[in-house]
């Protein structure tokens, strides 16, 4: 399946965040990626799971959610990759910006948030109900998300590592807010950043599974 891969730059309030786009020809959907806990748009666990997606036939956007300036800030006093409200903006900004984009506006849309990005990914949901479609979590915050859960109208899969306890019971939390289609998978084995052997694969296939059942814009 031949791809177009390009650097994006989208613009968040007047801060330039840089993102990577892949684009399979005749693409079945597009996945904004949301990272979280001083990650970024290199992370491997996430590019591994971009890829598992690619090759499903879905478009993906991993992106930087704070500009240079306030990674070296947040390096620092790491208070930034917790400001769920702050980072939702900035995960709003990508949907906007792709639904600019004339190749990629009709596809059907879905966000893919870990960690804290989790919750950033559920906001930006919450804030753009006729655009998103479907949202995936893995390991994630998304009690961080608060009352914007209860306005999320996509479909969302909760996937948390079955040896990650404390998580699993903030998901657990989180998923009782939810009043749409939702699911809360386990992983066994899985720790939270899923490093046991399988158990990435695993996530990265039931995420690629539950984006690929995402419907059509004309849907509602």
């Amino acid at each position: 399946m031949a791809t177009a891969t390009q650097t994006v730059s989208i613009d968040a309030d007047g801060v330039t965040l840089t993102g990577d786009l892949v684009l399979p020809d005749a693409a079945r959907g597009i996945v904004c990626f949301a990272h979280g806990s001083g990650s970024s748009r290199h992370s491997p666990r996430n590019r591994e799971v971009a890829e598992v997606l690619q090759r499903a036939g879905l478009a993906t956007l991993l992106m930087d959610l704070l500009g240079e300036d306030e990674e070296r800030v947040d390096r620092v006093t790491a208070e930034l990759r917790f400001d769920i409200p702050l980072l939702g903006g900035r995960v709003t900004a990508a949907v906007d910006r792709l639904g600019e984009r004339a190749d990629t506006a009709d596809l059907p849309l879905g966000l893919f948030g870990a960690s804290t990005g989790a919750a950033a990914a559920l906001v930006a949901a919450a804030e753009r109900t006729d655009r998103v479609r479907a949202v995936v979590s893995r390991g994630g915050r998304p009690d961080l998300a608060g009352s914007a859960l209860a306005a999320v109208r996509a479909p969302v899969l909760l996937i948390v590592g079955g040896d990650d306890r404390q998580v699993l019971g903030l998901n657990e939390q989180a998923a009782a807010e939810l009043t749409v289609e939702h699911r809360v998978l386990v992983i066994p084995g899985a720790t939270h950043l899923f490093e046991e052997p399988g158990t990435l694969e695993a996530a990265a296939g039931a995420a690629r599974d539950w984006f690929l059942g995402m419907p059509g814009r004309d849907r509602g």
